[in-house]
Formats: structure tokens, sequence, C-alpha cells
């Protein structure tokens, strides 16, 4: 298939793109819908022919006779019809598909084309011209930040359980000046993806206004060539901060290779020297990157002669918008039902609520440092964030009466109880608390035993007391049956006052009656 010519119309386009505003070709060649080569042929030919900017009144004729001059002797385009070699190339990708094939193919269309030698010499001309060359980009000072994490991971050991995690590294980087923040996370997980962020603005002392990410699930729901989505919780980091975030192409790392680079070398002056230490904490990790980083910012580049921190002082610091006044604060959400023992569940750990919430639903938004639980709206409780799965998070306030007494119990307030009762309770008491490994595993005991004045004398107790202490048998139940069994022994007392009535009939009545 022979190459069509342009009209009239886009050859006026291109050179007005390329000596009006003066664009590169690539970008010409994306505004034209042509291929580069299309662009810098055409513009080769504008410059043979003396074709200058603006046209003024020359014609589209005459413009067309300047760009396409016949020449004698050379065989035109119409006598050897040129292949679309964009069209060959993307054949040639199809399985079994072979250049010579495509010029036989051709052949048949055009017998009077090229021979498979000359066939071939264009297209392998055609393909060279498509290989663009490497550009420098030049990045302006304070306006852009590629983020990324580090391949290899640090470990970690859990001091209680031995257990071995690893790591991730987050890695920031400035293009301008190649100045480079790292540390170690828990997890590669959102709130310490937003985190990182926030760390490495700090860090930076300001704000840029474009981030480069790679496709993470962290930054990006939606990966796309073209129109990648980026999630909403990051978003609002973006919208925090007002910076925009540009992720990567997919399979374009050139679009982030100042992140790359600064990975390469977290990996070769950070990790790789950590990588026989043994850490027992998240912190102590940081507090050795944090030093071997300093090294790394510090350090001369052969490029420049100068160091990561000289350029970030003279290029980005300067033109960094300024932090907000409070750092962004990642707030994961979850909604939970109140348990019976008025304490939500947020990852494992359990935080109190007030009880009067007891089967509600709440609202749970847990930033890195605080827990706060809303209902219908309004905050009912704020705890410091516990990552200990299984263990409570109680306060007082949050419990019912009765509770709060429990809490209050001690062997103090015990023996004070059963002093207001009588010698003999005192002993009991005192007993029954030193008969366990630990005080506390008798409070109960206790309580029940000084709970049976409220329904027996303070006498009968006393008495009751004195005969399971001297048994030594210290049981809250050992002394209820005691008082049972004397309660049975004592006749009850004779009442006293009963009213008179000639209805009313003695004791000596009923004898009688029963004696006849």
């Amino acid at each position: 298939m022979a190459k069509k010519r342009l009209t009239m119309k886009k050859i006026t386009e291109v050179l007005r793109l390329k000596f009006e505003l003066e664009l590169s070709n690539r970008v010409i060649a994306r505004a034209c819908k042509i291929s580069n080569s299309t662009v810098g042929e055409y513009l080769k030919r504008a410059e043979a022919a003396g074709v200058s900017w603006p046209l003024g009144e020359i014609g589209e004729e005459e413009l067309y006779q300047k760009l396409f001059p016949e020449q004698k002797g050379v065989p035109s385009e119409r006598e050897y019809p040129m292949p679309d070699w964009e069209a060959v190339q993307k054949e040639k990708r199809l399985k079994g598909v072979t250049l010579q094939l495509l010029w036989r193919e051709y052949k048949e269309k055009y017998p009077e084309g090229y021979q498979y030698s000359q066939y071939c010499e264009h297209y392998h001309r055609w393909k060279k011209s498509q290989i663009e060359p490497s550009k420098h980009i030049e990045h302006t000072g304070g306006e852009e930040m590629q983020v990324d994490y580090a391949g290899p991971k640090i470990s970690i050991i859990n001091p209680e359980t031995g257990e071995i995690n690893q790591a991730p590294v987050f890695v920031a980087t400035l293009p301008a000046s190649d100045y480079i923040y790292a540390e170690a996370q828990a997890s590669a997980n959102q709130c310490n993806w937003n985190n990182g962020h926030v760390r490495a603005l700090e860090y930076f002392g300001g704000v840029v206004k474009i981030v480069i990410p790679d496709n993470l699930k962290t930054g990006v729901t939606k990966p796309n060539y073209y129109e990648p989505g980026v999630n909403l919780a990051y978003q609002e980091l973006a919208e925090y901060y007002q910076f925009a975030v540009l992720p990567a192409r997919i399979k374009k790392p050139k679009d982030k290779s100042c992140a790359e680079n600064a990975v390469q070398n977290v990996e070769r002056w950070i990790i790789a020297p950590l990588r026989n230490r043994q850490f027992f904490s998240l912190h102590e990790v940081n507090v050795a990157i944090k030093e071997l980083l300093e090294q790394l910012n510090n350090k001369v580049m052969k490029s420049v002669g100068r160091s990561r921190r000289q350029e970030f002082e003279e290029i980005d610091q300067p033109n960094l918008r300024p932090l907000p006044e409070k750092p962004y604060e990642y707030a994961e959400r979850k909604t939970a039902t109140v348990h019976i023992d008025y304490h939500v569940e947020f990852e494992g750990h359990l935080y109190s609520v007030p009880y009067t919430l007891i089967h509600q639903r709440v609202d749970i938004h847990a930033t890195e440092r605080m827990v706060e639980i809303f209902h219908q709206g309004k905050s009912v409780a704020i705890h410091p964030r516990n990552f200990h799965p299984g263990r409570y998070s109680t306060q007082r306030e949050h419990m019912p009466a009765n509770h709060q007494f429990m809490e209050d119990i001690n062997s103090e307030r015990l023996i004070e109880w059963a002093d207001s009762i009588g010698p003999q309770t005192t002993a009991m008491v005192k007993a029954t608390l030193q008969s366990r490994a630990f005080p506390q595993q008798a409070y109960r005991t206790c309580l029940g035993i000084l709970s049976l004045a409220k329904k027996y004398s303070p006498p009968l107790l006393e008495q009751a007391c004195q005969t399971v202490f001297e048994a030594k048998v210290f049981s809250c139940k050992a002394v209820t049956q005691e008082l049972v069994f004397l309660q049975k022994q004592t006749p009850p007392a004779p009442i006293e006052g009963l009213p008179t009535h000639e209805n009313i009939r003695g004791a000596e009545y009923y004898s009688e009656r029963n004696l006849s």
C-alpha cells in the first residue's frame, strides 16, 4: 500500500505548530495524528524548498510544487509505491508473518514496486527513524516528588514470639536535587502509604506541586495507560496538601526514573549495609535508616561535585510551598456493634464506649495515634491507638456503677468494711485474703461474706464467721451454710404488743378445745 501524502491543510498545520508555536516533532505528531517520521519528512521538505512562515500569499498549488518538485530521471512514487510501514510493522508482530511474506503480498499488489532488498532497506530505515532518542528531562525545583517502595525488605524480630516480620521501605525523592527520604513501615497498607508521604513532606520542609507514584493499589484504583484512577484515601491526602497526583504510566519506568534511581541508592547505601543487623522494633530500624540516610544525602555526587543536601538547599528548598499548620492524619473507618461488655473491636484490640450504647451501631475512626468512636455523628469515646490484639482499653466513666465499684475494690477497703461489722468478720476477711496466692483472687469471696450482713444480723454473722474461721475453711459458701444452721437453732423472738379484741382467741381457747 502506497504511502498517502498529507492534505495541504494538514501540511500547513504542521508548519504552523512548528514555526509559530515552536512545538516538538513528537507533540506535533500527536496533535495531527501522524507519525514522528512523517512530521520530520515534511519539515525537511519545507527546509529544502526554502518555505518560511508565515506563508503569506503563497497558494496551495505553489506550496505543493515547492514541497514535491518533479525530478528528471528519478522514478516517482507512482512508479515505485512506498509500503505503509506502520501497517507492515503491525502485521509482522503476528505469529508466522515474515518480512518476505509481506513483500510477496506487496509485489502481488504492486508488481512494479521495490525489489526485496530495497523493500528491506526502506523498512529498516523507517524502523530506525521510529526509535526516539533518550532526552534529559530538566526538573523544576520544588515542583515534583516521586515515590515508590524499595524491593528488598528489612527483617524485624518480635521479642515476645521470635517471629520475623518483613518491613517494606518507603522511598521519596525530589528529582531536581535527587534529595532522598526513606523509612521502614510495618506494612505497605493505605495508612502507612499516606503517612509516608506526610513524613516525607515534613522531612523536606515543604509541599510540592506534583507527586508521581507507581500504579500501586494504595495509590491507584484503576491502572490505565491514559487515565489512571486515584483511590479516595490518596485523593484526600492530595487535596489536604494541595498537590496533584500523576501516576506513572504502565510499563513506562522513565516517568519516575528519579524514584527508580533513589530506590537503587537506598538499596545500595542503606538496606544492604543493614542486612546482617538484628532489629527488634520498627523504631530501631528507622533510627538506623535515618543515620545512613543523612550520610547518603551528604555524600558528594561525582556527576555534579556537590551533595544532595547542597543541591536541595539551593534548588528545591526555596521553591517548596509551606506545610499546613497541622499534619494530615490518615483515618481508617469502620462500623461496629457494641458488645455486651460495652467494648468495640478494631484490628483485634477492644476499646470501651459508654455502657448505655450496648448493642448500638457506632462508627470508628482510627488514626495512627488515636481511635475515636462516634454514635449518630457525635463523638462518644477517644482512646490512644493500641496495636496489641486481644487486649482491652477501658475508661472508668464508660462502666456502669457496679462495675466501677468493683474497680475500686482493694484489701484495705474490704477490711474497713469488715471492721464495721465486728472483729470475727474482720478476722475471717483477713484470713481469706491471706489464703490465696494473690489477694485479688479473694476479693469476690470477701465481698460475698460481707454482703451477708444485708440478710443476716451482724451478731449472727459474727458467730458464723467465728465458727468457720476456727474450722479454717475460707469460703463464702461455708459462712452461708453456718448462718442457715444458726438461724434454725435460734427460736423466733416473741411478738410483743398484739392488739386486744373480743374476736381474738388466745392459746388457752384452743388448748381447751383440744383437751375436750
